[in-house]
């Protein structure tokens, strides 16, 4: 027996993990458990959930609605950063967590909680995520990670617990995969997936889209308006944060767009193997990159490239309630004063095809770039001059060169 708590409340989900950590704090700590779960739009997975974590031993269950401020104070601002943590991966699983710790909190505090339980293992970066945020809302507040202290060392063993325990789970040996799910994206890892050499069976995993394979035959345009870098409307209709997500999240997924195979560097040190399904992100990704090309110069455009590297980083790591993270959004903010306009795509089984982009702050001047008659804008004789002082280092150090070879 730990040492007795009174009250703790737990980071939530309903999936295996959560499951059986209710009876175990019980059996661990003797203490009243209070559930907590963040829906940050994993929709049919809240169904019955706050009677399943009562009949699993809990007090109480929290179901927070956080979808419209997971959308509009962090998915949108990371993308607006172009935060892509090495080149693939759009941070879905990443950016739900310090939105969900920061409301674990501040339950925590109004029930007078002793501790913050989560359900994270000892090798994955949710344990960061969570702990990091908790540290910044509540420094003091004691935290409970169980798979860092228990004797269960796998997924199987996980169900042999709850099957002893009568903990009720949707899952089976066979189809236990790994799953984080929310309205950015669903991530798949475990099973065959631990092997890099397996190529994933889609057609099994697949929730949100089809593979391109088995999109339509007939590609479909879809136009997105931003208004300083923030994605308003579709197709010429207005909608809100989170119903913008989901009505591309529906034309992506009916086009095989945004599945990504991924081996990526985890912040504890190893590398893992996952297949990330994020069609709506990945359209707006790439409409507001092609929008910022138009309004952006070059020295912003490419000096924010550097940003979006160091952005999702600290996304990825957890650091997003830090003085860095919180600079880097000031800068981003600065870069999208202009960032107004329309981008039009072909979405074809997998591929988002540029067809067209336009705003009121191009700085594409057509008559400058023209390849026709363009005295009057651009005269072509000035370049050698340009040429002449650009390329003045590399003309002098080879001068120099050659005369100390020939000494």
């Amino acid at each position: 027996m730990a040492k007795k708590l009174n009250k703790v409340v737990l980071a939530y989900s309903g999936g295996l993990d959560t499951s059986i950590i209710i009876p175990w704090l019980k059996e661990n700590y003797g203490c009243e458990v209070i559930a907590v779960a963040g829906n940050v739009g994993q929709a049919d997975e809240l169904e019955g959930l706050e009677e399943k974590a009562k009949k699993t031993g809990a007090s109480k269950c929290y179901v927070e609605d956080l979808t419209k401020e997971f959308v509009e104070d962090f998915i949108f601002p990371s993308m607006q950063a172009g935060a892509v943590y090495e080149e693939k991966y759009l941070l879905g699983t990443a950016f739900a967590r310090p939105l969900i710790a920061k409301r674990l909190v501040e339950i925590a505090k109004a029930e007078g909680a002793d501790a913050i339980v989560h359900g994270c293992t000892g090798k994955g970066n949710d344990q960061v995520r969570f702990e990091l945020a908790i540290k910044h809302f509540a420094p003091d507040m004691p935290i409970i990670a169980p798979w860092r202290m228990w004797d269960i060392k796998s997924r199987d063993e996980e169900i042999d617990y709850a099957e002893a325990h009568q903990v009720p789970l949707k899952i089976s040996r066979e189809t236990n995969y790994s799953k984080d799910k929310n309205l950015w994206h669903l991530s798949h890892e475990g099973l065959d997936l631990e092997s890099p050499a397996n190529e994933p069976n889609y057609d099994k995993i697949l929730e949100m889209g089809v593979t391109p394979e088995k999109a339509p035959e007939q590609g479909e345009y879809v136009t997105i308006h931003f208004e300083k870098g923030v994605p308003t409307a579709v197709n010429g209709k207005n909608l809100g944060a989170v119903e913008l997500v989901l009505k591309l999240n529906e034309l992506g997924g009916k086009h095989g767009i945004g599945i990504e195979d991924i081996v990526e560097n985890r912040l504890v040190g190893m590398k893992s193997r996952g297949v990330y399904e994020t069609p709506g992100g990945a359209i707006l990704y790439h409409c507001h990159q092609v929008l910022e090309t138009l309004c952006l110069d070059r020295e912003t455009q490419h000096y924010k490239q550097l940003v979006g590297i160091k952005f999702a980083e600290l996304v990825y790591y957890g650091q997003w309630y830090t003085p860095l993270r919180q600079a880097l959004t000031a800068f981003v903010d600065e870069t999208q004063k202009t960032v107004t306009g329309d981008v039009k795509v072909k979405l074809y089984k997998g591929n988002i095809i540029n067809a067209g982009v336009e705003s009121p702050y191009t700085l594409y001047d057509e008559e400058v770039a023209s390849f026709g008659d363009d005295d009057n804008a651009y005269n072509q004789a000035d370049a050698q001059g340009f040429i002449n002082l650009f390329g003045l280092p590399i003309q002098v150090k080879a001068k120099l060169d050659a005369k100390r070879n020939n000494q």
